[in-house]
């Protein structure tokens, strides 16, 4: 008998004709309220992180992302980044705050 593929590399290599489909947690019930608040905080520490790993990982400053020399437009402070790479960071931390309360879990400030 073979064994059922567990990791996502083995269910990808298993079902290589199928298309990847999305499913993330339904969110559209949850609104953040007091939360909201926290939201660009959050989005100016994602980037924060983010930006510390790449530069961790030898990644520089350049005009133009080049994956060989290892060079991003956006390893810049997060007040200079483009607008529309802000709402990259607050969409995701926004839904990211939304997921946890979907899963049942409370935020509180102390």
């Amino acid at each position: 008998m073979a064994s059922r593929p567990v990791t996502p590399a083995e269910i990808s290599a298993a079902m290589p004709d199928q298309t990847y489909v999305p499913h993330p947690v339904d969110t559209s019930h949850v609104s953040l309220g007091d939360l909201q608040p926290l939201l660009e905080s959050l989005a100016r520490n994602a980037h924060e992180i983010w930006a510390q790993q790449r530069i961790h990982d030898g990644w520089t400053y350049g005009a133009h992302r080049d994956d060989v020399k290892r060079t991003h437009p956006c390893l810049v402070p997060y007040e200079n980044l483009s607008e529309s790479e802000k709402e990259y960071d607050r969409i995701m931390v926004n839904e990211a705050l939304k997921a946890i309360i979907a899963m049942g879990y409370s935020i509180t400030k102390r």
